[in-house]
């Protein structure tokens, strides 16, 4: 299947195609970027949601509070989202080196990847559900709700919609850092932008790195739109 998209893309694209970098080597770029931005994606949100979760319920105000719970994670939370992703990647190698066996491909990237995104999606899961209104919470209590209960069935649906839309506004954060990953090993489109736009001074490659970056933009940002609209 990917050989026979590669083939018709070749035939479609060289009448204006002017680039060294081959249809072939950039549709993988492309598959590498979808992957960083998809696994990245799926642990930084597990990773995001235990935060956020953790520390709605245990804030002072919250469904169980707990100060050393609370005081321990809200600064750590704070001092992850603050390092540029660039410094993150570098400060990581040691850990990515270990649970990879390497420092540079996409594989890697991952791993520095989901640090950066899982806090920023905490923080912006947290402040989705810190949005629902208290007094469905308050009447959740009155009916004898568990603190479980209280999560799942009350507060998580009614901030679905700006759960989506905060997601949304994450996923499209990630695609920007996999093209930072890809300027120091990562793979992907920032990878090919960087090698052959930049080092090499090609600016059709360049021009056509950032126009598919813009269209997967465009792509997560009226998936998520429509997404959050539904019922």
């Amino acid at each position: 299947m990917k050989d026979m998209f590669i083939e018709w893309l070749t035939r479609v694209t060289q009448p204006f195609w002017t680039s060294l970098v081959s249809v072939d080597d950039f549709v993988t770029a492309l598959q590498q970027t979808i992957y960083m931005v998809v696994v990245a994606f799926i642990f930084g949100a597990v990773w995001g949601f235990l935060q956020a979760i953790t520390l709605l319920v245990t804030r002072p105000n919250g469904i169980l509070p707990n100060k050393a719970v609370y005081h321990f994670l809200n600064p750590i939370v704070n001092a992850l989202r603050s390092l540029p992703f660039v410094i993150l990647m570098i400060a990581m190698i040691p850990v990515t080196r270990m649970l990879t066996g390497k420092t540079i491909g996409t594989a890697a990237a991952i791993v520095p990847l989901v640090a950066y995104i899982g806090p920023y999606m905490g923080r912006l899961i947290e402040t989705a559900l810190l949005e629902v209104n208290e007094g469905i919470i308050e009447s959740a209590q009155a009916m004898g709700a568990s603190p479980l209960q209280i999560i799942f069935k009350f507060i998580l649906p009614e901030a679905r919609s700006t759960l989506i839309l905060n997601m949304t506004t994450a996923m499209i954060s990630l695609i920007g850092a996999t093209a930072m990953a890809g300027v120091v090993g990562g793979g992907g489109i920032g990878d090919l932008a960087y090698a052959y736009g930049y080092q090499r001074f090609d600016s059709f490659i360049m021009i056509l790195t950032v126009i598919i970056l813009l269209i997967m933009v465009q792509i997560v940002q009226s998936l998520g739109t429509w997404l959050a609209k539904m019922r």
